[in-house]
């Protein structure tokens, strides 16, 4: 790309673990200059979040810090915390995930930033918003916002996400919101701040299952990998494995009976529309998984395809990280770190004018460009 997206824009990231610097990775991904503030001496706690290990760092910060600059400073040293403050004043963006009242300390809070650099974009992330001292990791937060109640069997016990989805949602609505002021300051001058919660973010992605309570005043239940509205939506058994397939009106339905052999469903009165096939639902897997009992994944998934019915693999990551297709479509990021090697990871999903996001720095060793970071800001204050 000639000219990405965010080139010229300056992020000054005093984030770390992983829902700010999954905001500013996807912000230095679109061209954005983002330099990581990590303490002296220890970095990123997620630096030492392993195994797995890539040499002696860990594979999740490797995960989400390409494409940034690691300053290392001691903000307890009152050098230090000038040359974090400096930085902040020359910034067009900074984005925090300190517990709140901690930036206000550092004199990095959004108050003392805006006296010397009124027009800034200030990201604050937190657990439960600017307002609350509670702390707010991700395990936390998916259960206090509703989302482990109904992700599991069931008869199951609650279960979390299989990706901390409260950071990493609350990174891309960072970026979204970051994304929209500085649009807005383009067209008015005018900087935001803005305090966005991990509960909350959680809470927005309930959708459907909050219209369901509002609808209804009770609070949706588990329901494993079948769909509390739709039916045929979920996973069943093949004379192999499994799959997904998902029936989203009568069309497709009548589709997936015939491409299956089994056009008597169509006819049973216990199936006849998408109500009924909900209210029946446990007798609906029954009738399909015993249709699919001589039927391979392979030839479900070929049958479906040909019918124009939705339906899927459930493929591993591995399987997902090598398919020709993915990698194709330049899903997977190479970057070149000069002590580790060869370091992959998965690429932002964003195709504009047929480019993609490259790998410009690899995920930066502990204070690696201090002394250019430094020398910058200082070049920076003496131009005023």
């Amino acid at each position: 790309m000639g000219t990405l997206p965010l080139e010229g824009i300056r992020v000054a990231d005093f984030s770390q673990a992983l829902s700010g610097p999954f905001c500013t990775m996807l912000l230095a991904d679109y061209g954005a200059d983002v330099v990581k503030v990590e303490r002296a001496g220890s970095g990123d706690d997620s630096r030492r979040w392993g195994p797995p290990w890539v040499g002696d760092t860990a594979a999740y910060y490797l995960s989400v810090n390409r494409n940034k600059r690691s300053l290392a400073l001691d903000l307890k040293s009152e050098d230090d915390r000038e040359i974090a403050q400096r930085l902040a004043r020359h910034a067009d963006v900074v984005v925090e995930n300190w517990r709140p009242g901690t930036a206000e300390r550092l004199g990095l809070g959004v108050d003392a930033v805006r006296a010397t650099n009124p027009n800034v974009v200030y990201c604050s992330i937190s657990g439960f918003g600017q307002e609350s001292q509670r702390p707010g990791y991700d395990q936390v937060v998916q259960g206090t916002s509703g989302w482990m109640s109904i992700t599991g069997t069931a008869d199951g016990e609650p279960t979390k996400s299989g990706l901390p989805i409260a950071d990493i949602s609350s990174g891309m609505f960072a970026t979204q919101a970051v994304l929209a002021a500085l649009l807005r300051r383009a067209q008015t001058g005018e900087g935001a701040h803005i305090d966005l919660a991990m509960q909350d973010s959680l809470v927005s992605m309930l959708t459907y299952q909050a219209g369901a309570f509002f609808a209804t005043g009770e609070s949706p239940s588990r329901r494993g990998n079948q769909h509390a509205s739709l039916a045929p939506y979920g996973t069943f058994a093949t004379s192999d494995g499994s799959a997904n397939i998902s029936v989203g009106n009568e069309r497709q339905w009548t589709g997936l009976c015939e491409a299956i052999g089994a056009p008597e469903l169509l006819t049973d009165p216990r199936f006849v529309d998408n109500g009924k096939r909900v209210a029946n639902s446990v007798e609906l897997k029954t009738a399909l998984e015993g249709a699919l009992r001589n039927v391979t994944t392979d030839e479900l998934l070929a049958a479906a395809d040909k019918a124009g019915v939705p339906a899927g693999a459930i493929a591993p990551i591995g399987q997902v990280l090598t398919d020709p297709a993915l990698l194709a479509r330049q899903m997977v990021l190479t970057a070149e770190h000069p002590r580790l090697g060869e370091l992959k990871s998965p690429n932002s999903p964003w195709h504009i004018d047929g480019e993609v996001a490259t790998a410009r720095i690899a995920p930066p060793d502990l204070g690696a460009h201090n002394d250019e970071v430094i020398a910058e800001l200082r070049g920076l204050s003496s131009e005023g």
